[in-house]
């Protein structure tokens, strides 16, 4: 897997990812070839996915965000996986978690203001065949996000 000297590569680029390499090695006290192989060696293996951009979506105008419980009504024409794959393509829908509980799914879903989350609740998601009960909680803020 991963040991100390990548663990501390990855909370460097945690803390903002666009820092050179030099800058990592300098907080973490390891040389920069170093440091720049390692990344290198995480990304080939997949460790490191991608590099993210960190938004404020409430300066882009979406402003209300909630999370969505979704039970899941079993039928022989959609299954769980791909009604979980269909809704991840709404716009708006951020995140979409296959759970356990007296719930399958869970969203995360922002909007411009909560009328236009409840026209992707009502007009798109509850009309999915495979959809049964919705449960939509507002976020009034989050105190932690990791990309």
């Amino acid at each position: 897997m991963i040991d100390k000297k990548d663990e501390m590569v990855l909370s460097e680029l945690k803390k903002n990812a666009r820092q050179s390499t030099k800058s990592i090695a300098k907080h973490i006290n390891i040389p920069r070839v170093t440091v720049h192989d390692r990344i290198q060696k995480m990304m080939d293996r997949g460790v490191i996915k991608s590099f993210e951009v960190t938004i404020d979506y409430q300066k882009i105008g979406f402003s209300s965000e909630v999370f969505i419980f979704v039970s899941f009504l079993p039928n022989p024409d959609v299954s769980q996986r791909q009604l979980a794959k269909r809704i991840a393509k709404f716009p708006g829908v951020y995140e979409v978690h296959i759970i356990s509980g007296e719930y399958d799914l869970l969203l995360k879903v922002r909007g411009k203001s909560l009328e236009d989350v409840g026209k992707l609740v009502v007009d798109k998601l509850r009309q999915l065949q495979g959809v049964g009960k919705t449960v939509t909680f507002a976020c009034f803020e989050t105190i932690k996000e990791q990309p």
